[in-house]
């Protein structure tokens, strides 16, 4: 059994990295980084302030999520997983170099195509949200949080993230009604879900460095 965990262990982080590496190709080609840069150069201080009182909603959400039972699993935990592969910790390589080197790699990876990816989901969840009726656009908002499911983020974790869902439609109409343009409410809500991705980047990051050095 540990030997099968191992291998889908293998299998899920390898399918990440390509995933992250065709994220940092695409940032790498001319439409990629037009997009990129409209992005970052649109962020203001109206995209910072509020993911702290976001995050610390999601936070508080899957706290009292995960104590129902069934919505604390998720096959990357199960696998010895933490977080998700996204950020590449597991048990498997506790111990070794691996450990802190694995997370490192991934989070470079991803944060060099972090605002590609945001926009990537705010085009799957977001874009046309001014046409639905509210009971579709509250589905989506759910939708979008347990599509994380997909990478093995435990489900009351996935339901939780729903709130920051329901904070990225809010700016996407905002915007769309201010302008009338799809194509701007999508960067828009784009730029505070990069915004959002990156605070919990740093986090973290941050917490990886500190393992590392103490």
């Amino acid at each position: 059994m540990d030997r099968l965990a191992d291998v889908l262990t293998v299998v899920a982080l390898g399918f990440v990295a390509l995933r992250l590496v065709e994220g940092v190709r695409h940032a790498r080609s001319r439409r990629g980084r037009e997009l990129l840069l409209s992005i970052v150069r649109g962020i203001r201080w109206r995209h910072f302030w509020p993911v702290p009182l976001v995050l610390t909603a999601v936070v508080t959400a899957a706290s009292v999520l995960l104590l129902v039972p069934g919505l604390d699993w998720g096959w990357w935990s199960a696998l010895g997983g933490t977080g998700n592969p996204v950020m590449g910790d597991t048990e498997r390589t506790s111990g070794t170099a691996l450990e802190w080197l694995v997370p490192l790699v991934f989070i470079t990876l991803l944060a060099l195509a972090l605002p590609l990816f945001a926009h990537a989901e705010e085009r799957m969840f977001r874009t046309g949200a001014e046409l639905w009726s509210p009971r579709r656009r509250a589905l989506k908002v759910v939708q979008f949080g347990l599509i994380h499911t997909l990478i093995g983020i435990p489900i009351g974790v996935a339901l939780a993230l729903s709130i920051g869902g329901a904070y990225f439609m809010a700016v996407y109409l905002q915007c769309f009604r201010a302008t009338g343009s799809q194509t701007e409410a999508t960067l828009e809500s784009a730029r505070a879900h990069t915004v959002y991705n990156a605070t919990i980047v740093s986090f973290v990051l941050a917490i990886l460095v500190v393992d590392v050095i103490w």
